[in-house]
């Protein structure tokens, strides 16, 4: 089974030092936490005199957009000023005030157009909603049915045992019997064959015509008929509203999840929704903090979440609309389905975004670039890991030399932190400043805003770039160079010592160490992977 396979190999890394041969084995988990301490040493700046101070520099820095700033960016109509360009520099040098993130991040998470006027948005609002409306149906349809026949097994189970034990009577009178003829876990085998529900997900198929950027809309013959949610399958064409023109992956894919898949991202969704990390939700969500008990069990009890008991109100809560939400993007994008990791990366977006399914869609723009982190095959992850690799190599030989004379070149201890892009390490102020800049740079190359638009004095500033985490990552590391080849003889050392980030890192530091990187390294590691 393709999700049960994903799940179980991304658990495996339980304990560091069980295969030293296999480092994938090692940092599948990636969720560790190992408490040693560090010292770290910053990483050495450009020795460009003439570069320009980073946005993120103590001397550049820059406030949050505010509310009236952020009015002042719309035009009477309300599109976007300057194509969107404006917002993105002020995004990416200073943040966003939390006031107004709801707001903003659908911009930078590609859900709303830069060209767009609020007549429009209004009306993809209103498509979206019926979208994930209709996954939630097919969810919710899927788990009944599911539940349906799990207490038929039981029943037959039931019936079984009693059968098993008048056979164990009947064994005892009659020795003659034997194994081949009068085995009970036969006769067993073959009920349970018989009562199989071979009609649930294997006919449902989750056909989904869509492309690789996650995009989809309902067939517009069915999108209001009730008599389409009599099917077992879900229709879905690429919609052109507000979506990434540039893609150049192929139009549509055909992918099929089977009934083992859809029933094993339902178990563990609802697990890793019981153990998400809400600590953070009173300060980001009121609203979710203030819920009563009895709105939360409702709202678990629509998802059909259980032992919940130990949990306050608003973690219930929270954790119903994480079922709800990862649910319906695994029936969105089978291809990935659901992974341990995700919840870390919706967690926040549902903090902040009060609607579902508006949290839904941004969470679907944001894993049009972070699914390559989930994917089975591993390419994506394993092409980041390279790049991590590249920039240090490129850096610092000295302590590229060192991870090779200990096997650690291929950069598998900072696993972690591209799967849940500093999720783990940060606080959550800090996770969402960096995720923000992030956006910023993935949205401007999105855009086309390339050098000439960006900066007319590019040639010594940091240009946008998609892997400004994985120079940030870089930078991470460099700034435990010292520690690191002085200290640490094995992988195992040096992935304790990135786990014991948390908490540590400064993600302005961060930022500004990445920015030194990307202005003197991005031309030649660009380069270096096509």
């Amino acid at each position: 089974m393709k999700a049960l396979r994903r799940i179980q190999t991304r658990a495996s890394f339980t304990n560091p030092s069980s295969s030293p041969s296999s480092p994938w084995s090692h940092l599948r988990s990636a969720f560790v936490l190992v408490t040693t301490a560090s010292s770290p040493a910053s990483c050495s700046a450009s020795s460009d005199p003439h570069r320009l101070k980073s946005p993120w520099s103590r001397r550049k820095r820059k406030k949050p957009l505010t509310l009236k700033r952020w009015k002042r960016l719309f035009t009477p109509e309300g599109r976007l000023r300057n194509g969107g360009v404006d917002l993105l520099k002020k995004v990416r040098s200073g943040g966003i005030d939390p006031s107004i993130r709801s707001e903003v991040w659908p911009f930078l998470l590609g859900v709303c157009d830069f060209s767009s006027s609020e007549e429009e948005r209004c009306a993809t609002r209103t498509w979206r909603r019926k979208v994930y409306e209709r996954l939630r149906k097919q969810c919710k349809r899927l788990q009944r049915q599911n539940s349906a026949t799990f207490k038929l097994n039981k029943i037959n189970k039931t019936t079984q045992d009693g059968r098993d034990s008048c056979w164990s009577l009947a064994q005892e009178s009659d020795s003659s019997c034997s194994d081949d003829a009068c085995s009970p876990n036969k006769s067993l085998s073959s009920d349970k064959d018989n009562t199989e529900d071979n009609g649930y997900m294997s006919d449902v198929s989750c056909m989904l015509d869509r492309d690789y950027t996650g995009s989809t809309q309902l067939n517009s013959e069915s999108s209001d008929s009730d008599s389409s949610d009599e099917n077992d399958s879900v229709q879905l064409v690429p919609s052109s509203a507000g979506m990434d023109k540039s893609s150049t992956s192929p139009s549509s894919i055909n992918i099929s999840c089977t009934k083992e898949d859809f029933v094993t991202w339902q178990r563990i969704i609802r697990l890793d929704a019981l153990r998400a990390d809400t600590e953070w939700t009173p300060t980001y969500s009121s609203s979710q903090a203030m819920v009563s008990e009895n709105s939360a069990r409702r709202a678990a009890a629509s998802v059909d979440l259980k032992d919940y008991s130990h949990l306050e109100p608003s973690k219930i809560l929270h954790a119903a609309r994480l079922v709800a939400v990862l649910e319906a993007y695994a029936l969105h994008d089978p291809e990935i389905g659901y992974c341990q990791g995700m919840s870390d990366l919706l967690s926040p977006i549902l903090s902040v975004i009060p609607d579902d399914y508006e949290a839904f869609w941004c969470f679907v723009g944001f894993m049009k670039k972070a699914r390559q982190n989930f994917r089975l095959d591993e390419v994506g992850i394993t092409r980041q890991l390279s790049i991590v690799s590249k920039i240090i190599k490129s850096k610092d030989s000295q302590l590229y030399k060192h991870l090779e004379k200990v096997k650690a070149e291929d950069c598998f201890f900072v696993y972690r932190l591209v799967l849940v892009m500093f999720r783990r390490e940060l606080t959550l102020d800090q996770t969402l400043y960096l995720w923000e800049v992030i956006w910023a740079n993935q949205a401007a190359i999105r855009a086309g805003m390339g050098k000439t638009s960006w900066s007319h004095r590019i040639k010594h500033r940091a240009p946008p770039t998609d892997d400004l985490l994985l120079y940030a990552i870089a930078a991470s590391v460099l700034q435990r160079r010292k520690l690191i080849i002085e200290k640490y003889n094995s992988m195992e050392e040096i992935l304790g010592e990135c786990h014991n980030m948390v908490g540590k890192l400064d993600v302005w530091k961060l930022l500004d160490d990445a920015h030194d990187l990307i202005a003197t390294l991005h031309t030649k590691i660009e380069h270096s992977f096509p």
